[in-house]
């Protein structure tokens, strides 16, 4: 493969012993007809210019990148960029693969978004696209997550989102993508699940990957090669974002940092990577 860009975006959904599509079988359905519906919009023109124009129109696209001079002298003179995603409606990459989604989701004739949000700005994307197309939408949220994090919560609400804290488990994020999942299972035929990370089952990773290149793409646009990518990582949508376009070049450096918490030796870290390993 001489293109890693063109080997990620494939419709079979593996990247060598990663990747897949591990389902319950009745959700195996609704996941083939989202992967087939993803990858036939992908080369629409139509679709195409209509996401561009919210990128543009309502998102606020381009975000700046914005050249940090004080910081560049005092750290030795290596010119250092931030590309200000906060900029975005919404306040956060989010947006991105939010509106991506929303608009596939229309097209697909769904009426009503779920989502799952841990810190909420995920939620808050959700229910912004989903008060722009007209649908139905409900959040879910491990409930130590609601209590934490109750700005974004009362934002959901006033969009017209339904948040409903989930208790099973650990209260958290994990606990919110399976009751998101069991609200898919109830709900196959009018419901699109807006899951937002690059991980998760086949097309996810691909599709948000897609939505998200804009990011890199917009790099580039100033800086052609740079030396050194640097994007934070938790489920990864940021990271893909800013790393994509720019997979083909050998001689950019790219360095995804993770939440190493107290060390990646204990269990107190967020770390996929470094504290974790292959399933």
């Amino acid at each position: 493969m001489n293109s890693l860009r063109k080997y990620l975006l494939n419709k079979d959904g593996h990247f060598g012993k990663y990747g897949g599509r591990y389902v319950p079988e009745m959700l195996w359905q609704i996941m083939v007809d989202l992967t087939d519906s993803f990858f036939e919009a992908k080369h629409d023109p139509k679709f195409l210019a209509s996401l561009s124009d919210l990128y543009e129109n309502y998102s606020g696209r381009p975000t700046p990148l914005y050249f940090c001079e004080n910081l560049s002298a005092k750290l030795g003179g290596a010119k250092i960029y931030l590309k200000n995603e906060g900029l975005n409606h919404t306040g956060a990459h989010k947006i991105n693969h939010c509106l991506g989604q929303a608009l596939l989701a229309k097209r697909m004739g769904k009426k009503r978004l779920i989502a799952e949000t841990g810190a909420g700005q995920h939620g808050l994307a959700t229910a912004t696209v989903a008060a722009k197309f007209g649908m139905d939408c409900t959040v879910y949220m491990g409930a130590k997550d609601v209590a934490r994090q109750r700005p974004n919560v009362f934002w959901m609400e006033q969009l017209g989102a339904t948040v409903i804290p989930v208790h099973d488990g650990g209260q958290i994020l994990r606990d919110a993508i399976n009751a998101a999942m069991r609200d898919l299972i109830s709900n196959p035929q009018d419901t699109h699940y807006l899951l937002g990370t690059v991980c998760g089952p086949h097309p996810y990773p691909v599709m948000n990957t897609f939505f998200q290149k804009i990011v890199g793409e917009e790099v580039r646009k100033k800086i052609a090669v740079p030396d050194y990518l640097v994007a934070s990582c938790g489920g990864g949508s940021n990271a893909m974002g800013l790393f994509y376009d720019f997979f083909d070049e050998k001689k950019v450096e790219m360095i995804a940092v993770e939440a190493g918490g107290k060390g990646v030796k204990g269990k107190k870290h967020a770390a996929r990577f470094q504290g974790g390993k292959v399933g």
